[in-house]
């Protein structure tokens, strides 16, 4: 298979101490207090009944798990292959088609009304898959871009602890929603506040953190690739949803599959995460 654009030079660095200093600790801590936030007022949504529903019958978690590790993956090899990226770029492209959905397309659903109890299905069965799809598929497409073993670096604990952090905080709030739900509003209102100003630190405290190595990922065929890939999703999802005849609530959550992989660059933390093993691959010292 072709390698990639190898003698493209790779000048990228990240700040002394990154990962280790109080702002990028302050930041790990308001995000996870964010999702938590964001998952109990999403779980406020949410009945046990529907849910069982959707494990019935499940059409909806079958596309939406086809699309994931089988549309994204692709879509992300081939993007790397048009704008002929190096094997850095390619390899960090491709690392975000494989990872499980994130919780932003739950927030997308939830603002464009879709099907909420889908959702939250969808995203726990798809980070639970990621525990064997994500290895998988990194096996099969980094084959030519990257020589080395990839097995351990899947982020088998982050998986986990996603998983709880999902889990936890939609059960207190579907529990909440059918045992008090005189108090719903008041936590979802609370929640969006919290979520807006957790949102206000977390841009300062990235811009602080990342600083200017932000702008290596501005060029304008990584801004190219970053851009079509979960518009791409959003196109092929909706068309799933649309062969496969879901209602109109349950399709929007399909249509948001592809919002899921924009949180890989909008949300500044996981960025953060992105450039420290670009950096490791491009130094060498991505080795088992």
């Amino acid at each position: 298979m072709e390698v990639l654009n190898e003698s493209v030079p790779f000048n990228f660095s990240l700040p002394p101490n990154f990962g280790k200093r109080p702002t990028d600790r302050a930041l790990s801590v308001i995000l996870v207090f964010m999702l938590l936030i964001i998952m109990l007022s999403l779980g406020c949504t949410m009945e046990f009944s529907k849910i069982k529903e959707h494990f019935w019958k499940p059409k909806g978690l079958a596309i939406a798990l086809v699309a994931q590790y089988g549309i994204m993956p692709l879509t992300a090899f081939s993007l790397g292959k048009l704008f002929r990226l190096n094997n850095i770029e390619a390899l960090a492209i491709l690392i975000c088609g494989c990872s499980p959905g994130g919780n932003l397309s739950n927030v997308f659903s939830l603002a464009m009304k879709g099907d909420m109890n889908l959702s939250i299905v969808m995203t726990t069965c798809s980070t639970f898959c990621g525990l064997g799809m994500m290895p998988l598929l990194l096996y099969i497409y980094s084959r030519g871009i990257y020589d080395g073993t990839l097995k351990d670096k899947v982020p088998y604990g982050g998986i986990m602890i996603s998983l709880v952090l999902i889990l936890i905080p939609c059960t207190i709030g579907i529990i909440l929603n059918a045992k008090r739900p005189q108090y719903v509003h008041y936590v979802t209102r609370t929640g969006m506040i919290l979520i807006l100003l957790c949102s206000v630190a977390v841009a300062v405290l990235s811009g602080l953190n990342v600083g200017k190595s932000i702008l290596f990922v501005m060029e304008p065929h990584l801004l190219a690739t970053s851009a079509l890939l979960p518009f791409i999703g959003f196109l092929l999802g909706y068309i799933l949803s649309i062969l496969s005849c879901l209602n109109g609530r349950k399709g929007k959550k399909i249509q948001d599959l592809g919002k899921a992989f924009t949180k890989q660059y909008v949300q500044m933390h996981q960025l953060n995460k992105e450039l420290s093993t670009m950096r490791n691959i491009g130094e060498g010292r991505f080795q088992s």
